[in-house]
């Protein structure tokens, strides 16, 4: 029997790295999307020295015809997706005023557009099935948006707008979509430990019981 397939866009070291290993301890296979190749690589070589089973596929997050582009790659080579995990984000400090109408639509490209472009690559055939789950990875600025992230603060509010409308949309066709708010920053051994954050990660593709989890210190 072969594996479930977990798709991770926006893969990189701390919480997608640590969502990576929680799933692939669970008998996952892993696929690895972003920009930077040689970062891939080396996320790649730790994830396979500790036994999951890993590859990796380079695109870039604000463009769709590149985010298509890895996923006819991923399924002509693996198969289809079980599980999508959209962890791409731009994290630029701006303020509102100092803010351009250009950055802003760039970060929005990865912040927002690539998740859209993500998850219409898997929703065909999650519903197809009716079968399937949708992660992705929200951040406390959506709740309480920052003067100093004003880019990201936007960003974070609609990605999370799309997850919950996204739920509405696919769950008559029993398909999960989940969010994660981290009201923090990630930093191993904190509140915000990338472990713990997966642990939540897992939790929501299992219970499959609320939308949105707010991991927040209280």
């Amino acid at each position: 029997m072969s594996k479930p397939l977990l798709v991770i866009v926006g893969a990189g070291p701390g919480v997608s790295s640590a969502v990576a290993r929680r799933f692939g301890t669970e008998g996952f296979k892993v696929a690895l999307v972003s920009r930077n190749q040689a970062s891939l690589d080396k996320l790649s070589s730790e994830l396979s020295r500790q036994g999951i089973e890993t590859f990796s596929v380079p695109a870039d997050a604000s463009k769709a015809e590149s985010i298509a582009e890895a996923f006819r790659t991923i399924r002509e080579q693996h198969g289809e997706p079980d599980v999508l995990l959209y962890n791409a984000a731009v994290i630029s400090q701006t303020s509102v005023s100092a803010l351009t109408e250009e950055n802003l639509l760039d970060d929005f490209k990865v912040n927002v557009v690539g998740a859209l472009s993500s998850v219409k690559q898997v929703i065909p055939a999650f519903v197809k099935r009716e079968e399937g789950t949708i992660l992705i990875t929200g951040g406390g600025f959506a709740l309480y948006p920052s003067a100093e992230y004003a880019s990201l603060s936007l960003g974070k509010a609609a990605v999370r707008s799309l997850a919950f409308s996204l739920a509405q949309e696919l769950k008559p066709h029993n398909v999960y979509v989940g969010t994660v708010t981290i009201g923090g920053y990630v930093s191993k051994g904190t509140f915000y430990d990338p472990d713990a954050i997966a642990e939540k990660y897992w939790e929501l593709y299992k219970n499959r019981d609320e939308v949105e989890y707010l991991f927040v210190e209280k």
